[in-house]
């Protein structure tokens, strides 16, 4: 087979420049990693804590496994098909069903807004009122969305560097978490014997309802390597790129959060973490080494800004992508001439997002995105095994068959009913997939109206 690297598409409008190639495999790498890292670990750790008690560790545990396989799933597809798609693309090209692809494309898009808008209610909570509580925070999430969407219209060379900043501030931050475990480790300080607590007495069926609840809640601060693929096209050589990027960013974010997990019931009473909307700094304060609160909630208001500005990025390059597919209107796929950047994208997954902020809190807004992408994955997983019939003239990796049959697996039983999770979430969720089904009558009337030329 040839190893050319095959060509991406022009921009859905003729006339338009197609995006920018500025990330390369260290970029990319670190994309990845501050992708995933951010608003789930430092936002929803205490909240897990609640489901599952002071075995905090066990749900990222289980959660890095299932990432792990669905990411093999995202690498083999964006090896075959780097365009900007992702998911929806996947799907299209599988069952060739319209209706299907914009509900993926659609249920992506609103993963990645309910998760920018769980990371701007994490930005206005607890870190933030370490500094002050005069601002309500609704308009402090407000306000954040807008000054987020702002930087990525700009270009994507500055908001990927940005984010390589924020990437090494939130990195750190968790470092220091992890420090201040090894000292109370060798101390003697901490709570050993809460590791292995459960919460509540439950047994038997309770027990898996519980752990798999947490799972799914858990499961929050593993999505982001599927926005990855979202950057096919501004990817520098992404077929041999792209593998090692997403391998090494699940990898490498699953061993720091088990080990942060950890380190956080071993220091603080599970209760205590599940009070708290800014769970890490309760490990701070209680890790007894003379380190700044205020500095951390800094480090942590980096953490989520990243994780918002990232979903921003990329639920404006999917607009992009499904235009260029003519699964939405062309004008989706306007490109600023100067910045190349997707400015109606960008516009339009900004007023979606302050419009969500306003409808749950960082738990229910976290839950919703871990649900979402759950069933979406058990989708890319499924179509990774219909597509190895296409073939493709480049190489690509090529991940072992068992890998996507237990990725539909566990995804579809975490967002099963047996993962305990409040029915907020499958309100919510259902009322966006609802909004879906409207815009695709929408869309196929204005397509019917303007055909392609």
């Amino acid at each position: 087979m040839s190893t050319a690297e095959p060509r991406t598409t022009d921009a859905a409008d003729g006339g338009s420049p197609s995006l920018k190639r500025a990330i390369g495999p260290k970029l990319l790498i670190l994309f990845v990693i501050g992708d995933i890292l951010g608003t789930g670990i430092y936002a929803t750790t205490g909240k897990v804590a609640g489901k599952v008690g002071g075995a905090l560790w066990l749900p990222f545990l289980i959660g890095f496994v299932v990432a792990f396989l669905t990411a093999a799933s995202y690498v083999e597809l964006v090896g075959k098909y780097p365009k900007a798609a992702g998911a929806a693309l996947y799907t299209q090209k599988a069952f060739k069903v319209p209706f299907l692809t914009f509900i993926v494309a659609f249920m992506v898009m609103c993963s990645g807004l309910s998760s920018a808008s769980a990371a701007a209610r994490a930005f206005s909570g607890d870190y933030f009122q370490e500094f002050t509580d005069a601002i309500p925070p609704t308009l402090i999430a407000i306000v954040f969305l807008l000054a987020l969407s702002s930087l990525a219209l700009r270009g994507v060379s500055e908001s990927v560097k940005t984010n390589v900043v924020l990437t090494v501030v939130e990195l750190t931050g968790l470092l220091v978490i992890l420090g201040i475990g090894a000292w109370a480790v060798f101390s003697g300080d901490g709570e050993p014997s809460r590791l292995g607590e459960f919460e509540g007495s439950g047994t038997g069926y309770a027990l898996i309802t519980g752990v798999l609840g947490a799972t799914a809640l858990g499961f929050f601060a593993f999505v982001g390597f599927e926005d990855s693929v979202n950057m096919a096209e501004e990817t520098q050589n992404p077929v041999r790129t792209f593998p090692r990027a997403i391998f090494t960013g699940v990898a490498v974010t699953g061993v720091i959060y088990v080990l942060v997990a950890l380190v956080s019931s071993l220091l603080v009473d599970y209760r205590t973490l599940e009070a708290s909307s800014g769970p890490l700094l309760e490990v701070v304060k209680a890790g007894g080494v003379d380190f700044p609160p205020k500095l951390f909630a800094l480090i942590a208001l980096f953490a989520v800004t990243n994780s918002a500005l990232i979903n921003i990025m990329m639920a404006s390059r999917l607009c992009y992508g499904l235009a260029n597919e003519r699964v939405l209107p062309r004008v989706m796929g306007k490109v600023l001439p100067r910045r190349r950047t997707p400015i109606t994208g960008i516009v339009f997954v900004t007023v979606l997002a302050i419009g969500l902020v306003s409808t749950g809190e960082i738990e229910g807004l976290g839950d919703t995105t871990s649900f979402l992408l759950l069933c979406v994955f058990a989708v890319v997983n499924v179509t990774v095994l219909v597509l190895r019939k296409d073939r493709v003239e480049h190489r690509h990796f090529r991940t072992p068959t068992i890998l996507p049959v237990l990725g539909a697996l566990t995804a579809l039983v975490l967002a099963s009913p047996l993962a305990d999770r409040e029915a907020d979430v499958y309100i919510r969720a259902g009322v966006l997939v609802a909004i879906g089904v409207a815009l695709w009558g929408v869309n196929k009337l204005v397509m019917r109206l303007r055909p392609e030329g």
